[in-house]
């Protein structure tokens, strides 16, 4: 797992420029969902495929994209019916995911976040497991996940156990500190999105000031590093006034 993700959502029509762009200012992993209400999938596909052309290694790259339930998508644009059951609703939009990417292998799939009944997530999560047997999917996971009870549940009727539990890292959940000890415990990689923006009481701190001077390093540089050094991923979209 790369010790940072370039998230990729709401960047529309500029969203094949800033993925090379951050390909090519250093990062080595991107994230994404087939969800066209808020992510140009298609444009993610278009920037890897430049920056491929230019001599980047597929092998290098760590693809990482979601299966969005309805309660995501706005149903007047999605990968699939509404009339569709749930698991015809994954096979389509995996193979939309595949088809938007240009690419074969998906390094890691996620549940965009719990629904149910719980029996239908149950049957997506199993489908996804046929897609990491037969080599399509290289680990799977969940986000937007922030009662331990359904992660667990989970993991405990898994065969393939998640590997990934991607939620936003704020206040209000108390910083997911039961879950991530779960995570801990189980070896599943904690992503977390909006770090920055939801943290501005952290950022502001005198400990986070203190540290920025003191290894001349920018604040939200210092912020990512203390993340990585409590086992959490962070992604990071930053590139989207560049």
């Amino acid at each position: 797992m790369k010790n940072m993700i370039y998230g990729t959502a709401w960047k529309k029509e500029e969203t094949a420029r800033l993925v090379e762009l951050a390909l090519t200012c250093g990062f080595r992993a991107v994230d994404t969902a087939c969800q066209p209400k808020h992510y140009r999938e298609d444009l993610v596909g278009l920037g890897l495929e430049q920056a491929f052309n230019k001599g980047m290694k597929r092998e290098d790259i760590f693809i990482q994209t979601k299966f969005t339930p309805i309660s995501g998508q706005d149903r007047d644009n999605m990968p699939y019916f509404a009339s569709d059951d749930v698991v015809i609703q994954v096979e389509k939009s995996f193979i939309k995911s595949k088809e938007n990417l240009k690419i074969d292998f998906i390094n890691s799939y996620l549940i965009h976040s719990p629904f149910g009944p719980i029996e239908d997530l149950e049957r997506v999560y199993k489908t996804m497991e046929e897609y990491v047997v037969c080599g399509q999917v290289g680990q799977i996971g969940i986000s937007n996940c922030y009662d331990l009870n359904i992660l667990s549940h989970l993991y405990d009727i898994a065969e393939i156990k998640p590997k990934v539990v991607q939620n936003r890292f704020y206040s209000e959940s108390k910083y997911d500190k039961e879950i991530r000890t779960f995570c801990k415990q189980k070896d599943i990689n904690y992503q977390s999105f909006w770090s920055l923006t939801a943290n501005p009481h952290l950022l502001s701190s005198q400990e986070v000031l203190s540290l920025s001077s003191k290894y001349d390093k920018t604040i939200p540089q210092v912020f990512y590093k203390f993340l990585n050094q409590i086992n959490i991923t962070p992604l990071n979209l930053s590139l989207i006034h560049i």
